[in-house]
């Protein structure tokens, strides 16, 4: 399992296959979420790429606001 520090070193835009390891997915389903939008994806040429931002937020794991501005 992901430790805190391990999720905050992740890039801004991961790979499928570390989409994936986040969300706990095999590399086929993965990809298969790609394809139907359930997982968001961003297209640079022939890579494709998932915003971490996205990965956590769906995931349950986004920053939470602290009560800061409210």
């Amino acid at each position: 399992m992901l430790t805190d520090r391990d999720l905050a070193s992740l890039p801004a835009f991961l790979t499928v296959e570390e989409a994936a390891v986040v969300l706990r997915l095999s590399r086929t389903t993965a990809y298969e979420y790609v394809r139907q939008g359930i997982i968001p994806r961003v297209r640079l040429g022939r890579f494709i790429r998932v915003p971490k931002a996205k990965i956590l937020e769906r995931a349950g794991l986004g920053r939470e606001d602290n009560g800061a501005g409210e």
